[in-house]
């Protein structure tokens, strides 16, 4: 052995939770009923299950389980501020607020629409003006 690997030792590899033996630091909220592994995402709790073949009573969420956080428009008038139409992740509701709520600051120089969200009016930039179908009396139509 030399002196460098005793300084340094090499990362010791994690290895996958145990019910017997709970990491503390990766807390896992959703348990399996029936081996007692443990998920950080109810989803990848689902997908354990089908594993396990159970009937679908089992497989139906009780009312003690950690609910999915969600996240509410802040404007009053929004049907997204209220809890029961909430969208489920912040990037969502950021964009929808952009979307709904504020200026729209860029705006296509081939056809005039305005976008609020950046990444919506390039993907609108790369496909206008190229589909257009026009009709034997001049007409022109987008679909």
């Amino acid at each position: 052995m030399t002196d460098e690997s005793l300084i340094n030792p090499p990362p010791v590899k994690k290895k996958r939770n145990l019910p017997e033996n709970p990491d503390l630091d990766g807390y896992e909220p959703f348990l399996c009923e029936v081996c007692g592994n443990g998920f950080q995402r109810d989803q990848n709790l689902q997908l354990h299950r089908r594993g396990h073949n159970l009937p679908s009573k089992l497989k139906q969420r009780t009312s003690k389980e950690v609910r999915k956080r969600v996240y509410v428009c802040p404007e009053q008038t929004c049907v997204h501020h209220h809890s029961s139409r909430a969208l489920g992740d912040l990037t969502g509701i950021k964009k929808h607020f952009c979307r709904k709520h504020s200026e729209k600051k860029w705006k296509c120089e081939k056809c005039a629409k305005r976008y609020a969200v950046l990444s919506d009016y390039k993907a609108h930039s790369k496909t206008c003006g190229t589909r257009e179908y026009r009709c034997d009396c001049g007409t022109i139509f987008s679909r």
